[in-house]
């Protein structure tokens, strides 16, 4: 039986998916590809670069804190309601109360540690259990549990401090540039939304994400469920999250999946302009309506449309230049064949040149 997380989105169909960029859990991204370039080899050269520009209190900040980003992503850097600015997203981190911070860092600390129902800030036998799993994963992780437990108020406030300190070193300047492309991500996918319905938008995030009645169904290690509780369920583009596609589904926590913007070759502005210009014609439309059928020679054009054979030729030779054909010899016959996904995707194309 395959292995997969299942979150259950019933309720009202208007409030079931919400597309939103985050910056908070773009520079998480961006901080799991600095613990794990090896995941990540073509922001390898990014990462050594960011390295080697970091001051040396800061780069041993994060290789501290690297528990809340490494392996996985403590769910409290994955805002359900993600906020224009990093400042307001980590304020919103603020408001959370000690247990429900505490515990998320835990997860990702010292593993496994969801289904506790006793808070180790308050449970001996939780805080110990969570120290012992923690110090099964070395001495660096168990220290930072051991500060955690013992003074919760001081590692939050210094975890704020290391996530603005790397604004200030080298998110602020990459962010306009990932979120232009993330904000074209955005617009497409709200566009699927609002025009087909949400099969179409998940089958855009990606191909590990399916609809299955009332549920969202994704293929991950993991088998879990969840419900969104009527909220919805939030997907957030990332950029620098290639190739990972990460889901938030504890218990109390508003499901949330960040998902890759893959870096599809993209068709420029003028190959949209000329394919437009070459379906504006009316005779070209109805070329393009027997060869949607199947393949044709211009003499059966011309035969079709009651055309001489060089007014479908020239017809034919702007459909070609624009992409839109391709010709394929038999004998001494020539047959024309709708390169359909081309066509396809051309609302798609014009979208995207448009907006980027």
């Amino acid at each position: 039986m395959p292995v997969s997380v299942r979150i259950d989105i019933s309720g009202p169909p208007a409030q079931r998916l919400r597309f939103a960029a985050s910056p908070l859990a773009e520079l998480t991204a961006m901080l799991h590809v600095l613990a794990e370039p090896g995941h990540h080899p073509r922001r390898a050269a990014w990462a050594a670069d960011v390295w080697a520009g970091l001051r040396p209190e800061l780069a041993e900040r994060l290789r501290e804190a690297e528990f809340l980003w490494r392996s996985s992503q403590a769910d409290f850097l994955l805002p359900a309601r993600p906020r224009p600015t990093l400042a307001e997203e980590l304020d919103d981190v603020d408001r959370l109360d000690d247990e429900t911070y505490v515990t998320a860092a835990l997860v990702t600390t010292c593993g496994g540690h969801r289904a506790a129902t006793r808070s180790p800030l308050t449970d001996p036998t939780e805080r110990a259990r969570a120290l012992e799993l923690a110090q099964a994963r070395g001495a660096r992780q168990e220290a930072f549990a051991e500060r955690l437990l013992t003074d919760p108020t001081a590692v939050r406030a210094r975890v704020r401090d290391t996530l603005e300190q790397c604004a200030e070193a080298f998110f602020d300047a990459a962010w306009p540039g990932v979120a232009a492309r993330l904000a074209a991500d955005l617009r497409l996918k709200n566009d699927l939304l609002t025009r087909v319905g949400v099969q179409a938008a998940l089958a855009s995030v990606s191909g590990a994400i399916s609809l299955d009645g009332d549920c969202i169904v994704v293929d991950k290690v993991q088998d879990k469920a969840t419900s969104a509780n009527g909220a919805g369920v939030t997907f957030i583009p990332s950029v620098f999250g290639s190739p990972h596609l990460v889901v938030v589904h504890a218990p109390g926590w508003q499901p949330v999946v960040q998902y890759p913007v893959t870096p599809a070759e993209p068709v420029s502005l003028d190959t949209v302009t000329l394919r437009l210009e070459a379906l504006a014609h009316p005779i070209r439309l109805r070329l393009l309506r027997t060869l949607a059928r199947g393949p044709h020679t211009t003499g059966e054009l011309a035969h079709t449309w009651h055309l001489t054979p060089p007014e479908v030729s020239r017809h034919l030779a702007v459909l070609r230049r624009a992409g839109l054909l391709t010709p394929h010899r038999q004998g001494r016959y020539v047959r024309y064949t709708l390169n359909l996904s081309d066509l396809t995707t051309l609302g798609t194309d014009l979208l995207a040149a448009v907006l980027r």
